[in-house]
């Protein structure tokens, strides 16, 4: 398993992230093996929200009461979640984030959140309000660092000016067949071709020149939330001929191949595999360990639709 190391942290961690935001309706029992079979194949890192679940941190709560850790052992994982969407509507107020993160360490039964990210932006983010609720949570060690998920570049700036942790990750939507932040720039300055577009403000540029680490969440998306792209011979048939002939060259199943075109990337970019499927987790993360060429990856991009002026 590939790891990479987070800006301004001391210890590695997996390129491969498990996502838990679908272990509600899992047994205990099958949640256990699934992070053990993560834990086996190299994954230390892990992905809540306080909005994953049936209500407000369910999932959290699933995975506190499944998974009994020694000290030794939660301090070998590295635990993420998220704070910010409730019912209709965004809130980071301070009130709202202290009050979320108490709730998703009780329920997690830990002490301390390793990474906490804004889930999306507030339209009325007060970033003193951030600030104060950070430094708070900093300095009582309930959160050791932060970052924030689905933001522009713009809009981390904005928090910059109040927040002075450093602000450390930007998980976003990110797949072969979905990929305006890497696209856009490739087809810079070219009239005419929507795929020019800067629909995210550069987003990959600005994550590089300050030190963020994008994780990639829906890796296998065919879009917004509009189906998968592997195995649709109808949508995608020449991804998938590409996809089956690199997964045979590289002896791996064909899930493992749109990971490793991510993981490629010089950004060192982390991939949030949300899985409930101890066999789909291990054949994608296997993706980690894939050493794609430059033709290949340029290969890949292409035969998603995507332009090389």
């Amino acid at each position: 398993m590939k790891t990479t190391t987070l800006p301004t942290t001391d210890r590695p961690a997996s390129t491969i992230v498990l996502g838990l935001m679908r272990i509600s309706g899992m047994t205990d029992d099958a949640i256990r093996e699934l992070v053990a079979e993560a834990r086996d194949l190299g994954i230390d890192f892990f992905d809540h929200a306080d909005v994953y679940g049936d209500h407000p941190h369910h999932c959290e709560q699933r995975f506190g009461d499944a998974v009994t850790m020694t000290s030794s052992e939660r301090d070998a994982i590295q635990l993420q979640s998220k704070v910010g969407i409730r019912d209709g509507f965004w809130d980071f107020s301070t009130e709202h984030i202290l009050e979320s993160v108490d709730a998703s360490l009780a329920a997690l039964h830990t002490d301390r959140l390793d990474v906490l990210l804004l889930h999306r932006p507030d339209a009325l983010v007060e970033p003193d309000e951030v600030a104060a609720a950070f430094d708070q949570l900093h300095a009582a060690g309930k959160v050791r660092h932060f970052g924030v998920s689905n933001h522009t570049p713009a809009q981390v700036e904005l928090l910059k000016r109040s927040v002075t942790q450093p602000l450390i990750v930007n998980q976003v939507q990110l797949s072969i067949t979905h990929a305006p932040l890497i696209a856009a720039g490739v087809a810079a300055n070219m009239a005419g071709l929507d795929q020019s577009v800067d629909r995210d403000n550069g987003i990959l540029d600005h994550s590089r020149l300050n030190d963020m680490t994008l994780q990639a969440w829906s890796p296998f998306q065919k879009g917004f939330f509009d189906g998968v792209f592997l195995g649709d011979r109808d949508g995608y048939p020449e991804l998938n001929d590409v996809i089956d002939e690199l997964a045979t060259k590289y002896d791996v199943p064909p899930s493992a191949i749109p990971v490793a075109w991510i993981t490629r990337h010089p950004a060192r970019m982390q991939v949030v595999l949300g899985t409930t499927s101890v066999a789909h987790l291990r054949d994608s993360a296997a993706g980690s360990d894939v050493p794609l060429t430059r033709p290949e990856w340029y290969r890949l991009f292409t035969a998603a639709g995507h332009t090389l002026p």
